[in-house]
């Protein structure tokens, strides 16, 4: 696996657990119930605000084709 490649799996487990934090504290502070659907909806939103920041390597594991642009 290339070092863009790489870094960007790195980010995406980092992204994933804010997430799923994120939703533990919407269930916990406000009583929100977690869906899985949209817990992976906020993981692609939330990356797609990550690569336009900058995060390293994200971009690489996203393609036109799965991102629709």
């Amino acid at each position: 696996m290339n070092n863009g490649v790489q870094d960007g799996f790195n980010t995406l487990v980092v992204l994933g657990a804010w997430t799923l934090w994120k939703a533990r504290n919407d269930m916990v502070f406000n009583g929100i119930i977690p869906r899985v659907d949209r817990i992976f909806i906020l993981v692609h939103e939330e990356s797609e605000l990550w690569i336009l920041a900058g995060a390293k390597g994200l971009g690489a594991l996203y393609s036109p084709v799965t991102t629709g642009k």
